[in-house]
């Protein structure tokens, strides 16, 4: 007689992990950076899409990896010192 097994693999239920959304969208924000120099833009253009993917890359583990979505005024503040940082780094570039 067969004897039940603890490790039954029933699919889950239920909505995806939110972890694993943001890793996702992460991986998908990396494959754009890596498509844009693929591209044959000028490559102050490809710098700056690169540099806003980033950014936006920041900004999702700010959010979701560093739990700063219920604390909005913290993750204002963080997004506006990057954003400024970016913005030095992309001038710096052109120069």
């Amino acid at each position: 007689m067969a004897q039940p097994s603890s490790l039954t693999k029933e699919p889950r239920q239920g909505p995806p992990n939110p972890l694993t959304q943001t890793w996702l969208a992460l991986l998908a924000l990396s494959v754009g950076s890596a498509l844009l120099t693929l591209i044959g833009a000028p490559t102050a253009i490809i710098a700056g899409g690169i540099l806003l993917l980033a950014l936006i890359k920041a900004r999702v583990i700010l959010k979701h990896y560093l739990d700063l979505e219920n604390s909005q005024s913290w993750l204002r503040g963080f997004t506006m010192v990057l954003t400024g940082f970016s913005v030095v780094i992309f001038a710096l570039y052109l120069i």
